[in-house]
């Protein structure tokens, strides 16, 4: 053992080690470690806890799916606000609040609605369902079968035959009739112009059916069209009397209502596949009896911003945009919407929460918007598009996060941007996208359209460059596109729209990160983002009030 006074000397020795060692070692630090990036400060800031707890918040059986003029969409609105307070964002909704409100018409369907076939009735909501919904009508007249309502006569096929389809029941299988090829179905517009010809003969009522092999069946349409509707403002204006009744059917449905005239629905399906079948008059008569009640609801856009630290720049803003509502709660059933769209808006959270507790803020304002009312049309959106409370000149660009859980089946290495091929946001997504070692690629999905379908085409139609993200996992997107299928098949729109355990968070942090760094750069750029030369919405300037033409927006 050592005495008391080497003991005594050795401190005395390693105190003075200690302040030499502490004058040398600031200096070796800053040379071993370079001065990290605002992109690297952004992805340490922005947490997978953060969008997993806000993806779990906004999905409690309490928010009650988010409905859009339901209680549990103003509960959700609400917790969207308070996270924009504590977060330090400016309120940006009327009056100084964060929410902007938005007043909606809704219609739903009395239970007098009725279709009769004989003497057997079918149920509303199970069997069939107006296609949308068309006020309050009645119509009656007999049943009539057309196949696919096709008329080629240079091919010899004519399915109305000699049938007078006058204040009948016109009943037909939609779609292209098997082995047609669907693609030049759709780029000829065939299903649009067989309907023109049978609206031209003046029926009663239409009633469509699917084969049941198509990827959105008449049972889908059916489940959509019972469901309670809104419209943006003012009541919806419906068809005209005269115009015929529209009406989908499901298999069920439509077993029993062919049943009446004695044929089957495999029965009517073999007979339209034949093309010497001419139209059946079924010598049978059905009614159908429409009710509704409309009333007037309110929801709410939940707007803030992180005003800009430059003092010209701040007067422009990046925006971004998530729809927060779903389905809400219908008959006992609460439609969670957890992948679509509870998850954007987590990661849209985090985004903000990241900017926020970066030591240098944006040079320009940076707008958070949760949207409502997505689910019926891109409501919500609109609405802010059209009555901005932030001048829409000067948004430099809308990034929307939303989506349907491509990005929690595992890490992020794939990713499409919705729009990228009509701005200089493309190019951006390209470069950010590859420091990050992610592959970005074609819409692997041309048929779904979906760069019509969300909100950021809401800013489309104004004149705003946008984008939105689709994050998916690396390897064969055949299987990750198969696996979207499946779940579009099952949980899309549907109460099984739930948090899973299976979900690979990371992912959504992923895609958060490549938003949030391409919303900063897009904040240091001294020019805003413009459309390309290519592109056909290069036309419109920011703030654009023309409608955009039809051909040019093509069919959503």
């Amino acid at each position: 053992m050592r005495s008391s006074s080497s003991r005594g000397q050795f401190s005395a020795f390693f105190s003075i080690a200690v302040l030499l060692l502490a004058s040398f070692l600031p200096v070796a630090a800053q040379t071993a470690a370079p001065a990290r990036s605002t992109a690297d400060l952004i992805r340490e800031a922005l947490t997978v806890q953060s969008i997993k707890d806000s993806t779990v918040a906004l999905t409690t059986p309490e928010m009650e799916g988010r409905g859009t003029g339901q209680p549990g969409g103003e509960k959700a609105a609400n917790w969207i606000a308070e996270k924009f307070k504590a977060l330090g964002l400016k309120p940006l909704g009327d009056k100084g609040s964060y929410l902007q409100k938005v007043g909606f018409t809704e219609t739903t369907v009395d239970p007098a609605t009725s279709l009769t076939a004989g003497d057997t009735n079918l149920t509303y909501g199970t069997d069939f369902a107006f296609s949308p919904a068309v006020g309050n009508r009645t119509a009656s007249g007999s049943i009539v079968f057309v196949g696919y309502a096709i008329q080629g006569k240079a091919a010899g096929i004519d399915q109305l035959g000699d049938v007078d389809l006058s204040g009948k029941f016109v009943v037909m299988i939609e779609g292209p009739p098997p082995g047609f090829p669907k693609d030049t179905w759709e780029k000829q517009k065939l299903q649009r112009a067989i309907m023109r010809n049978i609206f031209s003969k003046r029926p009663a009522a239409i009633i469509s059916f699917s084969r049941g092999d198509e990827e959105r069946t008449e049972d889908q349409a059916v489940d959509y069209y019972s469901r309670r509707q809104l419209n943006l403002g003012g009541e919806k204006e419906y068809y005209p009397e005269g115009a015929p009744v529209f009406i989908s059917a499901t298999a069920k449905g439509i077993e029993k209502l062919l049943a009446t005239g004695g044929m089957t629905r495999d029965q009517a399906i073999e007979l339209a596949g034949n093309t010497k079948f001419r139209g059946k008059d079924l010598k049978v008569k059905a009614k159908a009896v429409s009710k509704i009640h409309t009333n007037k609801v309110t929801a709410y856009n939940v707007a803030g911003v992180l005003e800009g630290s430059d003092p010209k720049l701040s007067s422009e803003a990046v925006l971004f945009s998530a729809h927060y509502d779903a389905f809400g709660k219908m008959n006992d059933k609460i439609y969670y919407g957890a992948a679509d769209n509870a998850l954007g808006t987590a990661e849209m959270l985090a985004v903000a929460e990241a900017y926020s507790k970066l030591p240098q803020k944006p040079k320009r304002s940076m707008i958070f918007l949760a949207v409502t009312g997505e689910e019926y049309g891109l409501f919500g959106s609109k609405a802010w598009a059209k009555d901005p409370t932030w001048d829409i000149k000067k948004v430099a660009a809308d990034l929307n996060l939303d989506g349907i859980g491509s990005e929690v089946y595992g890490p992020v290495k794939t990713m499409v941007g919705y729009g990228a091929e009509h701005s200089t946001l493309g190019a951006l997504l390209d470069s950010v996208a590859k420091s990050m070692e992610i592959n970005v690629i074609p819409d692997p999905m041309p048929d779904e359209k979906v760069f019509y379908r969300s909100d950021h085409y809401s800013f489309v139609e104004r004149g705003v460059p946008s984008l939105m993200l689709l994050g998916a996992p690396a390897g064969d997107k055949e299987v990750w596109i198969k696996k979207i299928k499946d779940w579009e098949k099952g949980d899309y729109h549907q109460p099984g729209d739930t948090v899973k355990d299976s979900w690979a968070w990371e992912g959504a942090e992923t895609v958060a990160e490549v938003m949030a760094i391409m919303g900063w750069q897009i904040s240091e750029d001294a020019q805003m983002p413009s459309w390309l030369n290519t592109s056909r919405f290069s036309k419109y300037d920011r703030g654009n009030s023309k409608p955009i033409p039809e051909d040019e927006s093509e069919d959503k």
